[in-house]
């Protein structure tokens, strides 16, 4: 039976109760800084000023249908309720969400809009309205090989580590919505080109604000002699 995993419990596995068919997952919605000509029908959107589009937090609500079947009771209902809101509040900020619909993905979600519950006394439905990063984000990386869980229809098979000597380009593709930062892992000091950045990369795991990976296809000359990756993960409205 599908369900949602939160902080490492499942609510139907662990608890045995189900989803509701009108939970509603949100679209985040594009945040525009629109400019007004005054007199004038003309305005203009600055929203992609310092860079990509930003979004709005998305909405997540999970109606979940409380039944207790080996103790129809007025007190064993209050206390399934309880024993709910417990585990779905008690996150320290957003916290990883997994919706079996949504399969290779997840939410980062808080129930920071609060729950609201209504019964007959005997079974109930607990609402739980989540507020979530803007994006699901995918479960394995970008360049994964694993073709049982592949999709034709989002994903794309790619190379993400490359043998350097001298110098390379390859192209890197972010099939998502937001610029993603990927972690760079490298063998040797390195030297990156995108666009007009230029990056000099130490031997390590390293991660730089100022390396990102638009939507789409990301040309990058890589100088130098070892061995590079690049660990990031498409991110879907």
């Amino acid at each position: 039976m599908s369900g949602i995993a939160f902080t490492g419990k499942h609510s139907f596995k662990d608890f045995g109760y189900t989803i509701s068919p009108d939970k509603e997952i949100g679209i985040a919605e594009k945040q525009k800084n629109l400019i007004t000509v005054p007199f004038s029908n003309t305005s203009y959107d600055f929203s992609e000023l310092y860079g990509s589009q930003t979004y709005l937090p998305r909405s997540l609500t999970y109606p979940i249908n409380i039944v207790n079947e080996g103790n129809p009771s007025r007190h064993a209902l209050i206390a399934a309720r309880t024993k709910l809101l417990n585990w779905l509040a008690n996150s320290p900020g957003k916290q990883s969400l997994y919706d079996d619909d949504y399969p290779g993905y997840y939410f980062l979600a808080e129930l920071d809009q609060g729950a609201s519950f209504q019964d007959d006394w005997r079974t109930g439905i607990l609402t739980a309205n989540f507020t979530a990063y803007p994006f699901m984000i995918g479960t394995r990386p970008e360049g994964n090989d694993i073709w049982d869980e592949f999709n034709f229809e989002l994903d794309v098979a790619q190379q993400v580590r490359f043998d350097v000597i001298g110098s390379l380009s390859v192209n890197l593709l972010n099939v998502g919505t937001p610029d993603v930062v990927p972690e760079i892992i490298t063998s040797s000091l390195m030297s990156l080109r995108i666009g007009a950045i230029t990056l000099e990369v130490p031997a390590g795991r390293n991660r730089s604000d100022d390396f990102t990976l638009e939507s789409g296809d990301n040309m990058i000359t890589i100088t130098g002699t070892g061995t590079i990756e690049f660990v990031y993960y498409k991110e879907m409205l």
